[in-house]
């Protein structure tokens, strides 16, 4: 089975605790109850971001060393607070050094799942005036656009995972919601939103033929939704 979730915050190694936030309380242990209890080690669990507070890999190692203990395959993509992500060949590096042969990493590129191919970038904050974020913004398109040409060129249908959501509050980055029309996109999932009043302002549901899903950890409940 194919599930996601996104947001997992973890903090081994540094001294940034999400249990002070409502609806917090306990996450890694919620977290790592559920997945255990719905994840086997033949499933897939893609997460959209924010994984660790770590800024390095040193940092990072303690968290890592628990997804990889977690069961099924975990497909990882940047989210805002990803401050240990480096280059890829990097990241690929201290994955392999550390054994953590259970984690693979989205950028650029897909990977099949069945008929499907699973495709997503970071994204980027709906649309400014700020010329610095349309330059990001732009890039992420571009990310997009390769992730999920790349997939379909293999002629497998592209699901979407991004981190920031691609509409929120009447507000759209209209870059990404092109390639995911574009492509003919049927399904996209994202995270990022925290809290109550976020959640009742996430896009959530059929939109012009897509149907989109808000997968925060506190959202879900720190319970991985499946997709398939």
């Amino acid at each position: 089975m194919l599930f996601v979730i996104a947001d997992l915050h973890l903090s081994l190694s540094v001294n940034k605790p999400m249990d002070i936030f409502g609806g917090w309380d306990d996450y890694m242990e919620r977290l790592k109850k559920s997945w255990k209890e719905k994840v086997s080690s033949e499933d897939t669990v893609v997460i959209p971001g924010d994984i660790s507070w770590a800024m390095n890999f040193e940092q990072a190692r303690a968290d890592f060393e628990l997804l990889n203990q977690l069961p099924g395959l975990k497909i990882i993509l940047k989210g805002n607070h990803d401050y240990w992500w480096s280059t890829v060949s990097k990241i690929n590096k201290f994955l392999a050094e550390n054994g953590f042969n259970s984690i693979k990493i989205l950028h650029n590129n897909h990977y099949a799942y069945g008929e499907y191919g699973i495709c997503g970038t970071r994204g980027w904050i709906n649309e400014t005036e700020e010329p610095a974020d349309a330059k990001v913004l732009a890039r992420e398109v571009g990310r997009l656009e390769a992730s999920v040409s790349s997939a379909v060129k293999k002629g497998l249908t592209p699901i979407v995972f991004l981190h920031y959501p691609p509409a929120y509050g009447g507000e759209y980055n209209r870059g990404i919601m092109e390639v995911l029309h574009r492509y003919h996109v049927k399904q996209c999932f994202y995270g990022h939103l925290h809290g109550a009043n976020s959640h009742k302002k996430a896009l959530r549901g059929e939109h012009d033929g897509i149907n989109f899903e808000l997968i925060a950890s506190d959202y879900v409940q720190f319970i991985p939704k499946q997709v398939f």
